[in-house]
């Protein structure tokens, strides 16, 4: 009993684990969306960029609240030295410290308009770290699209050669009859040979299409990819699609904080043409020794500190200047990104119409080039065609077969690649449609 029971243990960790190893996971895009947001390291850096925005914006607002800080001195002198009377003129050693408090009561605007900029530059760094996303993973949706091409390539070249060892075989039969020459037997072997080294090549392009989605997500173990599920395409002309755009484009959202943040810039140049005031608490105590009969040992008092700059070698006016220039530069960005987004909506919808029109018509090629091959096929089994028709309508079927393939998962990225110009794409994976 104690040896079938250790057999049994044995047995069944060995299934485990060969389950473990041998089993595919079928993952979908979604799947492949969740696994990129979780493990990508350049994801994870433009998080840290995010980050340190924030902190940036923690350092603006410090400037805005008091500063409290304590102070200490001490000095050892040489000897001490007294007066004609006796009096201690210096100690022969003296240490003071104490407790100050700062507060900036006017700084001509430049602490409220830095505070400003670093939430402008968070909400910037929030709109960059969701278009990176939106980039990062329509790049893992191409890839995606890629894999299941590359196993759709190997599903029809293994079709392909399939349907030339059946037409070799026919070649063969007629050959030993005396129906055909021996030229027939040898062109389907070269044909045989050719769809054989094609079916390696889709095989390996197969296996770096997931390799490199592998790196694009995560994934260290072996998996597999389902197929794409129905995706709603965008309704409305391009002008709707425009609007949309405008109100959801992460990078137009941005440049449109951007303008707001140069806005905010000229304020804080502008600052450094007035005068600050701060207001300033302070309490000291000081020991000699000796100490002086006059020491004060203790004491509390406050004041107003106001300074302003006459003249800094023109510093304020540069940076003023420079502003300006940096505001004049946002604003042209601006425009421009605006026309650029009108001719992504255009290309996008013009190529997602161009490609279901596609999908159409290499779908009644492929109906077309089956009936054909398979009418083509029995005729030479039957001595009505020879073996350049059969070759001829393999290769028009297979043809056919590629570019329906590539034209249906061309369209499912092609409806991605309208809502990331949209901007509507990363919510559509946020809600997992």
């Amino acid at each position: 009993m104690r040896r079938f029971f250790l057999i049994t243990i044995l047995l069944f960790i060995h299934i485990v684990v060969f389950a473990s190893v041998t089993h595919s996971t079928d993952l979908t895009l979604n799947d492949l969306f969740a696994l990129a947001l979780k493990n990508s390291e350049r994801i994870m850096i433009a998080e840290e960029e995010f980050f340190i925005a924030e902190r940036g914006k923690e350092k603006a607002l410090s400037a805005l609240l008091p500063k409290f800080t304590a102070f200490s001195n001490y000095t050892r002198y040489t000897q001490d030295r007294r007066s004609s009377a006796g009096s201690i003129i210096q100690p022969e050693e003296s240490s003071s410290w104490g407790l100050r408090i700062e507060q900036p009561l006017f700084t001509g605007g430049r602490n409220i308009a830095g505070l400003e900029i670093a939430k402008g530059q968070v909400e910037a760094e929030r709109k960059s770290l969701s278009f990176f996303k939106e980039d990062y993973l329509f790049q893992v949706a191409s890839v995606y699209f890629d894999v299941l091409k590359g196993r759709r390539n190997v599903e029809i070249g293994e079709s392909q050669v399939r349907r030339l060892l059946k037409h070799r075989k026919a070649a063969e039969i007629r050959l030993k009859v005396g129906e055909v020459t021996k030229t027939a037997l040898l062109r389907a072997e070269a044909e045989l040979s050719a769809a054989e080294s094609e079916l390696i090549k889709a095989k390996n392009a197969y296996k770096q299409a997931k390799d490199y989605l592998a790196r694009l997500t995560g994934i260290t173990t072996d998996y597999d990819v389902a197929g794409p599920s129905i995706s709603d395409i965008p309704q409305g002309d391009v002008k709707d699609l425009r609007m949309v755009a405008y109100q959801n484009r992460n990078d137009y959202l941005k440049s449109e904080i951007a303008v707001r943040i140069a806005k905010s810039k000229i304020k804080y140049a502008k600052g450094g043409f007035y005068p600050t005031l701060s207001l300033e608490g302070v309490y000291s105590r000081k020991e000699d020794d000796p100490a002086s009969t006059f020491l004060v040992k203790e004491s509390i008092y406050g004041g107003l500190r106001l300074n302003f700059p006459f003249f800094e070698g023109g510093l304020r006016k540069a940076e003023l200047s420079e502003s300006a220039a940096e505001l004049r530069q946002a604003e042209l960005s601006h425009s421009d990104l605006k026309k650029t987004i009108d001719i992504e909506i255009s290309n996008a919808y013009l190529d997602l119409k161009t490609i279901e029109s596609i999908v159409i018509t290499t779908q009644k090629q492929v109906a077309y080039a089956k009936d054909n091959y398979e009418a083509v096929s029995r005729q030479f089994e039957f001595g009505l065609a020879d073996s350049i028709d059969v070759i001829d309508a393999n290769t028009t079927l297979l043809s056919a077969e590629r570019q329906h393939a590539s034209a249906m998962y061309d369209r499912h990225l092609a409806t991605l690649k309208l809502k990331k110009a949209m901007g509507i794409f990363l919510k559509v994976v946020s809600s997992g449609q």
